[in-house]
């Protein structure tokens, strides 16, 4: 399967946001995370994070279908910080998520860190951790049935 990243725009911030409900909705449902969960999130912010300048929105595209999106954010044009990536659930489990990240690494070569949250109790953690990413150490707990774990990659 083909996969590559294209800039998101302005005009593709509702099928993103389609796609973001569509991706989140059974966490939101597993882990009434509802406060932070992207699920509850607007088109608006969809757009926020496509036009933020100190950051860069990404349509995910496999076998030139939109299924997905990841947004990174960046300090110091070396530190780099993934939230959120989002894939449908039908692409989920085939390599989609892995290639997307290695895309977005490969093209912000400047970066020393990379770094993500994401619930602890998902099966994220076993893809971050295959692509080199260790836990921080620190966690913050949402609710009684989820709790953010952080990552982080450096880079040599």
């Amino acid at each position: 399967m083909e996969v590559r990243l294209e800039k998101a725009t302005v005009p593709d911030a509702q099928s993103i946001f389609d796609i973001q409900v569509e991706a989140f909705m059974p966490l939101l449902d597993k882990y009434k995370d509802h406060d932070t969960n992207p699920a509850n999130e607007t088109v608006e912010r969809v757009i926020s994070r496509i036009n933020n300048p100190d950051g860069a929105f990404y349509k995910i595209v496999a076998d030139q279908k939109l299924v997905g999106a990841i947004c990174i954010l960046w300090k110091e044009d070396v530190h780099f910080w993934i939230s959120p990536m989002f894939i449908l659930p039908s692409y989920q489990g085939r390599g989609v998520a892995q290639k997307a990240i290695t895309l977005v690494e490969e093209r912000y070569p400047q970066a020393t860190t990379w770094e993500l949250a994401t619930i602890i109790e998902e099966r994220n953690c076993y893809l971050y951790e295959k692509m080199g990413y260790d836990k921080t150490g620190v966690s913050k707990k949402l609710n009684d049935h989820a709790t953010l774990i952080f990552y982080k990659k450096t880079c040599s």
